[in-house]
């Protein structure tokens, strides 16, 4: 392999991440910045050669090491042998956040409104359910179950569960992760929206938007919104939240419901589904996209050093 010394690695194995990459390399021009993408036919020669020294990144947006244990190799060593790299998102704080049990807890005990909760041990670990009927009707009808590490793109989510039956068989689907059991919270309406929402925080800068669970649609959240119904406060949670989980790119999902409370309903996606609005009806808006690879490029070019 080539020397290859580069402001930005890229590691992505999603089809559907192809534009999201590309912006980010037209983003990062303007400021002088190289970019290389780490890909399943380079990515085991790079970690030699950057293990070696013959290769080197100054950043590295880590896209793919949750995913395919190919780029885990070079994401342990960074996160043990080099310091100096920069990593977006670190692995053991996007591990931290991706574990809902955990963020519920500490949510909690910074003063943030989520749903009332269970967390019920993983199958494999105790079989048998400590859960009492007053907290089951706690509840209320229809709860959400979902597992508390593997719920990317909503796997394992069972939302109209009514029965002790239901969480008795969808705790055996994934036996060696807790589960959490929520109530199903729901939002006021707004003029005409449901006041559910996604709000992306990407190096320093909030992208408030209204995003219909039932739909998955996006609508930017406008300044004359926000003043109208108060959803600054959507920024100040925000804020909040990235204090906790520390990471430097994620979104979350926050409810208004009918008493004016805040409610985080999915507390931290480390690994945001870029996809255009353009391209996908479902997609992130387009302008967003853009402006989120304009942050990470400035964010880097900030960075003292060459690579």
């Amino acid at each position: 392999m080539e020397n290859l010394y580069q402001d930005i690695g890229i590691a992505w194995v999603w089809q559907y991440d192809r534009e999201f990459v590309e912006i980010i390399e037209e983003a990062a021009r303007p400021f002088g910045l190289t970019t290389f993408r780490l890909e399943h036919h380079n990515i085991t020669e790079f970690t030699e050669a950057f293990k070696k020294h013959e290769a080197g990144i100054r950043v590295l947006l880590d896209r793919a090491s949750d995913e395919d244990e190919l780029f885990q190799p070079l994401a342990r060593y960074v996160a043990q042998h080099r310091p100096d790299v920069r990593v977006i998102n670190p692995h053991h704080l996007q591990t931290r956040a991706a574990d809902k049990a955990t963020m519920h807890l500490e949510f909690l005990s910074h003063g943030i409104d989520v749903p009332y909760t269970i967390i019920i041990s993983p199958y494999d670990h105790k079989r048998e359910m400590e859960l009492s009927l007053s907290e089951l009707a706690n509840l209320g009808r229809p709860f959400i179950i979902k597992p508390a590490n593997t719920t990317g793109g909503g796997i394992g989510v069972v939302l109209g569960a009514e029965t002790l039956k239901d969480i008795l068989e969808a705790r055996q689907h994934h036996r060696k992760d807790k589960y959490l059991l929520q109530e199903t919270i729901k939002p006021v309406y707004l003029s005409e929206n449901r006041a559910w929402f996604r709000v992306i925080f990407a190096f320093g800068e909030i992208f408030p938007c209204w995003w219909d669970d039932q739909t998955h649609l996006y609508e930017i959240v406008t300044a004359e919104e926000e003043e109208v119904f108060g959803l600054h406060r959507l920024r100040d949670l925000t804020k909040r939240i990235q204090a906790i989980c520390g990471l430097d790119f994620f979104s979350t999902e926050i409810v208004h419901t009918p008493q004016d409370k805040l409610v985080v309903v999915d507390y931290v996606n480390e690994i945001c589904d870029m996809r255009l609005q353009s391209v996908h009806r479902d997609g992130v808006p387009d302008t967003i996209v853009r402006r989120i690879a304009e942050g990470l490029a400035r964010s880097v070019a900030r960075i003292p050093g060459g690579s």
